[in-house]
């Protein structure tokens, strides 16, 4: 593949990304498009999974569109490390065993993205390009 690429495949692993991650807040948020949490249902008001449903579903939203990626991101980053830390480290060293692979992956992405920004498909460029009055962040 042409190196020329690089820039709009950014874009679009953030797209994909964001659009996987979304589903996991709508999940715990909405139940949708399935119930995932034991018991089914959605997460209760107020508890530590609704509050992280929250940052998925927003942090997910503004990730997709390329808005405020970057601090978006490390935000996002952090809140998976911590899912790690609190979820599944605790449950042994391996990830694949112990079932956090997906926090880690997401954990790495997110702060690749941190760094990155968002690439040439995103609000942040749009807003770059027409000289928008909002400072980036």
């Amino acid at each position: 593949m042409k190196k020329e690429w690089a820039p709009q495949l950014l874009s679009v692993l953030r797209i994909v990304v964001a659009f996987l991650y979304f589903q996991v807040g709508s999940a715990k948020w909405f139940a949708f498009p399935a119930p995932i949490l034991p018991g089914g249902g959605v997460a209760p008001v107020g508890s530590l999974i609704w509050f992280a449903g929250i940052i998925e579903v927003v942090g997910g939203t503004l990730f997709l569109l390329g808005l405020f990626t970057r601090p978006v991101a490390f935000i996002l980053s952090g809140e998976m490390a911590f899912a790690y830390f609190i979820g599944h480290a605790g449950n042994g060293f391996w990830p694949v065993l112990n079932q956090g692979a997906p926090a880690v992956f997401y954990c790495f992405t997110f702060l690749y993205y941190s760094a990155a920004g968002a690439g040439p498909w995103s609000l942040d460029a749009l807003r770059a390009r027409r000289g928008s009055a909002v400072p980036a962040l």
